[in-house]
């Protein structure tokens, strides 16, 4: 039976193992030495196995002993982070965090807003989808994520706030390799006709809420795919032009695997510069780390607004 086992005891093992002996394992501890050797005595006759060999000058750890202090560890660790957990709770710290971003919002910036909020909030764990055009709005909106990214003005919604959070530049390309690469010459603007004549890959809403809109769509012949990689991959092979995000891509254009597509209903050079917001509902007051994550967001992207 093992009923008998304690937290204490694990400590004091793992101590023992860590210093090298009973007597620094105790000055670790505060304790005195005989109720070190009292305790891993216990643990022993406990668990009926030596765990330290002490035969020699310094006691050493076992193969039995080895192997058990490992668990003992993962039992300490676990048990740490429910007592923090439990602390959160009790501060009204957030158990999860549920945040859905736009297919089209750089990635690394959200990636490194969450490392400082784990940092800050290592207990809270995290929900993170990615979703295109009315996916994030609509996610909010009906209550599936605590805090949204959206990439745009086509959405919005009258219970949720807006916070500009920089920009994003969306470019017309193609593959190196599509016949509509050899009608590119300079600066020339190439019309709306010119791009209907070629398929032109778009990302699907997953919601209903552009039924009835085709937003940034050129040409009559268009494939719909799910997703930005399915896209990427698909442009890549040369099977059609479409728009992506210039972080999404700024290697492919350098390395000339795609060039841009001078599409004069997208701006200059086929650029179009998108603005990004982050979305809470108004009727839901955020916690701490769904502040924390605001706040880290906001500061990496103000250069950008």
């Amino acid at each position: 039976m093992l009923d008998g086992l304690t937290l204490d005891q694990m400590r004091v093992l793992i101590a023992v193992a860590e210093t090298g002996s009973f007597r620094a394992a105790a000055k670790r501890l505060g304790r005195v030495q005989s109720a070190i050797s009292h305790a891993i005595g216990n643990l022993e006759t406990e668990l009926g196995i030596c765990l330290f060999d002490r035969s020699g000058h310094r006691p050493t750890l076992t193969v039995e002993g080895q192997a058990l202090l490992a668990d003992a560890r993962a039992v300490l660790l676990k048990t740490d982070a429910l007592r923090a957990r439990a602390r959160g709770m009790e501060q009204g710290v957030e158990l999860e965090l549920r945040i859905v971003v736009d297919t089209l919002f750089p990635l690394p910036e959200i990636g490194a807003a969450l490392l400082a909020m784990r940092n800050a909030f290592p207990t809270v764990s995290v929900n993170l989808s990615v979703l295109p055009l009315g996916g994030p709005v609509s996610a909010l909106d009906q209550k599936k994520c605590d805090l949204a990214i959206t990439v745009g003005e086509e959405f919005r919604n009258p219970h949720i706030e807006a916070e500009a959070v920089g920009t994003t530049a969306m470019i017309a390309v193609v593959a190196a390799t599509h016949p509509l690469a050899q009608v590119i010459r300079g600066d020339t603007l190439l019309p709306k006709t010119a791009l209907a004549e070629h398929l032109q890959i778009v990302i699907e809403d997953p919601t209903p809420l552009s039924d009835g809109t085709d937003i940034g769509v050129l040409s009559p012949g268009t494939w719909r795919v799910g997703s930005l990689d399915v896209k990427h991959s698909l442009i890549l092979s040369g099977l059609g032009w479409g728009r992506m995000p210039f972080w999404r891509i700024s290697q492919d254009l350098e390395d000339g695997r795609l060039i841009r597509v001078p599409a004069a209903s997208f701006g200059k050079d086929g650029e179009t510069l998108l603005h990004c917001y982050l979305l809470h509902r108004t009727d839901q007051t955020m916690g701490p780390a769904a502040r924390l994550l605001r706040r880290e967001i906001l500061a990496r992207t103000q250069s950008n607004l």
